[in-house]
């Protein structure tokens, strides 16, 4: 499978961001907006199984991740954003990054997402990059097999290529802020289509 060869092979720790107001928010979101924007979401694979999510940016087509929009609420939450996607990504050093996809992702006690890939063409590129909002220390990630744990306000990179799971064995919520990010200058690789807007 072709991939960016700059992304992770497994997880990067990428270090803590002040995500003390964002979370603040994210708490007082009413079990309604949660309902109504998991209904509405682009994003529905069943290895994500019981996990609610918020769309905040997303890409135009599974297809190719250079075209991308703000959803409903990004007007509203890009202040709170913005701070820690730049935060989160400064070590990459990247003159022109872009984000495609962000979103929240609320996974229930006793949730598991199902080991999988994110294979679409539109995730083979990014780096995904999660930064736990709230979760608990019986919270597994897995990758390929290997067992990780992250803190609240820690924003990791994983290999969204590899096979990767999660369990929430825990007594709370699991909230992660999901997002991508590419380097707008990097040169496309060869197997890529010529992007199309599409409507």
């Amino acid at each position: 499978m072709y991939t960016n060869p700059r992304k992770t092979s497994s997880i990067r720790r990428l270090g803590r961001v002040d995500i003390s107001d964002f979370k603040a928010a994210v708490l007082a979101i009413p079990e309604e907006t949660w309902n109504h924007q998991n209904a509405n979401k682009p994003n529905r694979f069943e290895a994500l199984d019981a996990t609610r999510h918020i769309p905040f940016r997303f890409v135009n087509n599974f297809r190719d991740w250079r075209g991308h929009y703000g959803c409903e609420l990004w007007e509203e939450w890009k202040p709170l954003l913005e701070p820690i996607f730049a935060a989160a990504t400064a070590d990459y050093g990247y003159a022109n990054g872009e984000f495609p996809r962000a979103m929240l992702a609320r996974m229930p006690v006793g949730g598991v997402i199902q080991p999988h890939r994110d294979a679409n063409p539109a995730a083979r590129w990014p780096h995904k990059i999660h930064v736990p909002i709230q979760t608990n220390d019986q919270v597994f990630f897995y990758v390929d097999g290997v067992e990780y744990q992250m803190e609240e306000g820690e924003a990791v990179e994983l290999n969204n290529m590899g096979v990767h799971s999660v369990e929430n064995r825990g007594d709370c919520d699991r909230i992660h802020l999901i997002f991508e990010y590419f380097d707008a200058d990097q040169p496309d690789p060869d197997w890529v289509l010529p992007f199309r807007e599409t409507a």
